[in-house]
């Protein structure tokens, strides 16, 4: 990956001067050497920032390094984002096309003759990451790819590193329901370790996986209560499978959840009422009202 990094919750936007040959005022004009330009400020563009040349300005580093630092927050749902270091706020730096996380641009839905980097928010490798892809052997494989609906299917960014007796990649994944591939030496292949599978558009099968994460429901109050359930869309609105634990303050229960909206209601004691403390909720297909839980 060039470009960036992710250290805990914070994109760190890294520009190295050695890595860009050249810098064009745009994707239509030619690009001129980078060794004739001389750097007064570097800025971060992409669409996060609407393409800003003059917003995310970076702070110098040393002779030839700027960084930016953004809160992994700062980013909206979206698994990518498409962006590029502007240079004394005119000049785009080019990225070359040997670099992995990198997509051809466009403009008013025109291919320009230029690169742009990728930026992965949603999916990123990481030791100490949630999920661990692991193919076994191919052991004499030049490369091998991890390529999914977490990446847009990016056919370069995420390259598995050699084990003994396979190939392995740890990514952080957002809790989601994702397909995926491995490219071994450019083939196409599902992960034969994993029996849940799809078929897809060319007759067949991708690879399927569910991430979930553990999501907390706290009621407070209802001391004297004897019973209280949790019940949503989640478990088909099951009225007796998740019984909450009372604490000193009320009830609480711990669930693993995939990524998306959840309706949810308690039961105390036979009794259904929404959640008191959570201001968002919505109307179900049936016009009963119901608390929300967004996961992320």
């Amino acid at each position: 990956m060039k470009g960036y990094r992710i250290e805990g919750d914070e994109v760190v936007f890294t520009f190295n001067r050695n890595d860009y040959q050249s810098v064009s005022p745009d994707g239509f004009k030619p690009s001129i050497p980078f060794e004739n330009l001389t750097i007064d400020n570097v800025v971060v563009a992409g669409q996060f920032n609407n393409w800003s040349m003059h917003r995310w300005k970076m702070k110098k580093v040393d002779e030839n390094t700027y960084e930016l630092r953004k809160k992994l927050s700062d980013f909206t749902d979206a698994f990518s984002w498409e962006f590029k270091f502007v240079i004394n706020h005119e000049y785009w730096a080019e990225p070359s096309a040997q670099v992995s996380n990198t997509v051809q641009a466009t403009k008013d839905g025109y291919h320009l003759n230029v690169l742009n980097l990728n930026l992965f928010t949603g999916a990123y490798p990481s030791k100490d990451g949630n999920v661990r892809f692991r193919l076994k052997g191919h052991e004499d494989a030049k490369e091998v790819i991890l390529s999914g609906s977490f990446n847009k299917w990016n056919e370069h960014a995420f390259k598995m590193y050699k084990i003994d007796g396979g190939w392995e990649i740890i990514l952080q994944l957002r809790p989601n329901d994702y397909q995926y591939r491995y490219i071994v030496d450019g083939l196409w292949m599902e992960d034969p370790t994993n029996p849940d599978r799809v078929t897809n558009e060319f007759g067949e099968y991708n690879s399927h996986i569910s991430i979930k994460e553990n999501v907390t429901f706290i009621l407070n109050g209802y001391p004297n209560a004897e019973k209280v359930i949790l019940a949503g869309s989640f478990n088909d609105w099951n009225e007796q499978q998740i019984e909450m634990s009372k604490t000193k303050t009320g009830w609480t229960a711990t669930i693993l959840l995939s990524g998306g909206k959840h309706h949810y209601k308690y039961i105390v004691d036979g009794n259904w009422i929404v959640d008191p403390d959570n201001p968002v909720k919505e109307y179900d297909d049936h016009g009963y009202i119901n608390s929300v839980m967004m996961v992320k």
